[in-house]
Order: C-alpha cells, then structure tokens, then sequence
C-alpha cells in the first residue's frame, strides 16, 4: 500500500524524496542535467520528456520535462528554460521546479572551447494529505476505516528558491561537463512531521561527457551516421549512480544501450530505439530492472520528443555544437 508507505516514512521523520529524478535518456533533457547546455545548439531547440518508473507498483513515480533553449551568438550566449515534475505515489507527493537558464561560450581555440552556466528558479512540494493512510487507521477485518490521531500539518505544500551552475568543455572530438544542483541547498522541512530532523535538498553534482565517432557524413538528404560513448556520473547525498554507454545513429534511425549501477548494486540495463526525420525526434526507452527489486518492480519506460528549429542551412563546424545525438 503506497498510502500506508508515505505515512510510515512521515511518521519516522524520514524525508520521503531526497533525490532528484535522472532519466534514462538524460540527453534528451540538457538542461536538467547541466545548465551549461543553454544554447548547445547551432539553431534553437525544444523537446519533452516522460518518465514511468517501476510499472510492477501502482503509480510509485512518474516524471516529465519541458525546455527550449537557444543560442545567441551574437553576445557568445545561450538561454533557455526548464519545467520538470514528479508525480510520487499517485500524486501522494508532487515536486514541480521551473528555471531560467543562461550560458556563456568562452572560445580558447578554433576547436575548443568553455561554456559556464548558471540556473535560478523554484523549486515546489506538495504533500496529499488526505491520500495518507497511517498504521493507526488499519482495522484488522475491515482495513483502513478508522480515524487517524495525527495532526494534519499546518503546511503541505512549499516552495523555494533555488540556484545551480555547471561547466561544460567542448571540442569537435569529445565533451565533457560538470553540473551542480542546488547550490542553495533549499529545506524542505515541512515533509517531516519533526522539523527539526530536516536538513536541506542535498547539493547534486553531475559528471559527464562522450565523444562522437562519423562513420558517413550527413547531407541535406539525410542525417549524418556515427557512434557515441558517453557516460553520466551523479552523487546526491548517500546516493550514487554511474550510466555507461553508447548511442548509435544510422541516418534516421538511431538506437542506443547504457548499463546502471548505483554502487551499492547493479541496477537496469537501458535500451533505447528513436527516429528523426527533419526537424522533429522521438525516442523510445526501456529499463530492464536487474537488481533485487527484478520480478516485483518492473520496468521503467521513458518517451521523448524533441523539435530542432533548423533552417536547413548548410554551416560549418560550430563548437556550439557540441554533439549531433541532441538533433
């Protein structure tokens, strides 16, 4: 019973999401990971994303994206938004965050350069009270149809300000970023039914970076063909995870595998299958639990979309953009 759950977590003053959600396919939502992504494109881009973790339990997270971002060249600048929420529990617990990004290039060489970004805006939790169902209330026939005896807070939902930055190196061979969230270390306190317990969302740091191998170049006919490792290291407060990977990319049709552990144990295995045709994307993930939860949590599936404003012009290389696998 995810009701009985959230209760049991409140009642033992444990915060009940102290982790942000990371998606599988983490490139297609940039700016969540780094707000150094801001304008990583050479013409404006935006895209969407939606997470359904663990389908063996009823509705336990789901999770979506929106952002668009955009270059502009002329100040060495890009800017971009991002709206992210996550549905906990069949709407038990919603945190919705919306931020302004902005990042500026630093050029070092004709094939390298800087880009530093800074992020601020708020972060919102709200608590369901009336979907709560606490040990209290369980009658051994009948099940929950006793009042309880807790006090319903005087505070159920939060809202908070809240900053990040990242850096990102780029070049026409590799990238690699490193992205900060939190750096305010926003309290959400009121979760807890002792205040006093609660320290503030713990600081994310973010580690990433890839390179991209042509195998045929692409033309206005078609995209272009080509092989990308990458991987994405995240720690935030006692939780770790490392994503290793790659994606593939034959014309339109592109395809990717990445394997997770999270130190303590091997997690999912993900598997990825997309096309892109002109201006649009759409990716299509699978994560296959290979941990203790295997066989009762079931998968996770994620869908993306993506829309890249491209004028169909031919350019050349621009160290703005930093990877073909974002278009």
């Amino acid at each position: 019973m995810r009701e009985l759950l959230f209760a049991l977590l409140l009642l033992t003053g444990l915060e009940v999401h102290a982790q942000d959600p990371i998606f599988s396919q983490f490139y297609a939502a940039p700016l969540q990971l780094n707000p150094a992504f801001a304008g990583s494109s050479y013409a404006p881009r935006a895209g969407a994303a939606y997470r359904n973790q663990w389908t063996g339990f009823n509705s336990a997270y789901r999770t979506y994206a929106v952002f668009y971002e955009q270059s502009l060249d002329r100040f060495n600048s890009g800017i971009g938004f991002n709206l992210e929420g996550d549905n906990a529990g069949d709407g038990i617990l919603r945190t919705t965050r919306f931020s302004l990004n902005y990042a500026y290039r630093l050029k070092i060489s004709d094939q390298l350069a800087v880009k530093i970004g800074a992020e601020a805006g708020m972060h919102q939790t709200a608590l369901d009270w009336d979907q709560l169902v606490f040990p209290d209330q369980l009658d051994p026939i009948e099940g929950a149809v006793i009042t309880t005896s807790e006090q319903r807070p005087d505070q159920l939902n939060k809202t908070l300000f809240d900053v990040s930055s990242g850096l990102l190196l780029l070049s026409n061979r590799f990238w690699l970023g490193v992205g900060l969230k939190h750096l305010n270390t926003p309290n959400q306190g009121y979760l807890l039914l002792n205040d006093n317990l609660s320290g503030g969302l713990p600081l994310r740091y973010t580690v990433h970076g890839g390179t991209e191998i042509i195998v045929k170049k692409g033309n206005k006919a078609q995209s272009a063909s080509f092989i990308s490792p990458n991987f994405l290291f995240v720690s935030q407060g006692p939780f770790k995870q490392v994503n290793i990977g790659a994606y593939a990319a034959l014309g339109p049709v592109f395809t990717g595998i990445w394997f997770r552990h999270t130190f303590e144990n091997s997690d999912a295995a993900i598997l990825m299958l997309g096309f892109r045709q002109e201006m649009f994307k759409i990716g299509l993930s699978y994560d296959l639990t290979v941990s203790g939860l295997a066989g009762r949590a079931g998968g996770t599936y994620e869908l993306s979309f993506g829309i890249f404003f491209d004028k169909g012009k031919k350019r050349p290389f621009d160290l703005n953009d930093c990877t073909k696998m974002f278009h």
